[in-house]
C-alpha cells in the first residue's frame, strides 16, 4: 500500500529539510544559550564569592580574587592586590557586616577572550543572620571576571552609589 503525502505534511516535511526560516534568529538562539550559561556560571561565582565573605572564609575569597585584584570605591578609594583586600576584610567585615544581592538586579554581559562583566545592586547590613532591615541602603558594584585555564577570578570590583 503506497502512502500519499498530504501538502501539510509535505510543507512540514520540507520546512525540517530546510532549517530555521532566519538563520539570524538560529545564531541568536545559540547566542541566548550561551549567555544562559554564562548568566549561570557568574550568578554562582557571585554567590560563592559572597558566600565566602560573609562567611569570613579568607581562604575561599582568596580562591577567587586575582592576585592583582583592582577595587575601586566611591568612598574609599582604590585599593590593588587580593592581599590588601583580605587585610581589609579580616579587619573590617569579619563578624561585623554581611552582603546581600538585591533580588532581580544582576547582570551578566560577555567580555570575548577575556570573560564577564558583572552589574548589580546589593546592600551590606549586620552580620546576624535576620534579613537586612527594609531601609537598608543599597548601593551598586560592577565586577570583571577573567576565565583562564577553565578557571575564574574576579579581576576588577567598582563598588558605588553609597548612600
Amino acid at each position: 500500500m503506497t502512502r500519499r503525502l498530504t501538502v501539510p505534511s509535505l510543507l512540514c516535511a520540507m520546512s525540517i529539510l530546510a532549517g530555521p526560516a532566519d538563520p539570524a534568529h538560529a545564531d541568536e538562539s545559540l547566542a541566548n544559550s550561551d549567555q544562559t550559561s554564562l548568566f549561570g556560571e557568574i550568578q554562582t561565582l557571585d554567590a560563592s564569592f559572597f558566600d565566602a565573605y560573609n562567611r569570613c572564609d579568607l581562604r575561599q575569597v582568596s580562591i577567587l580574587v586575582a592576585d592583582d585584584l583592582e577595587f575601586y570605591d566611591d568612598r574609599d578609594g582604590f585599593e590593588m592586590s587580593r592581599q590588601t583586600l583580605l587585610d581589609d576584610l579580616e579587619k573590617y567585615i569579619c563578624g561585623k557586616v554581611r552582603r546581600e544581592l538585591v533580588p532581580g538586579t544582576l547582570e551578566v554581559h560577555p567580555i570575548p577572550g577575556y570573560g564577564a562583566l558583572e552589574i548589580g545592586a546589593h546592600r551590606f547590613c549586620e552580620a546576624s543572620p535576620s534579613a537586612c532591615p527594609s531601609g537598608s541602603s543599597v548601593s551598586k558594584f560592577v565586577h570583571i571576571w577573567r576565565k583562564k585555564d577553565g578557571a575564574w577570578k574576579l579581576t576588577r570590583a567598582v563598588s558605588y552609589g553609597h548612600l
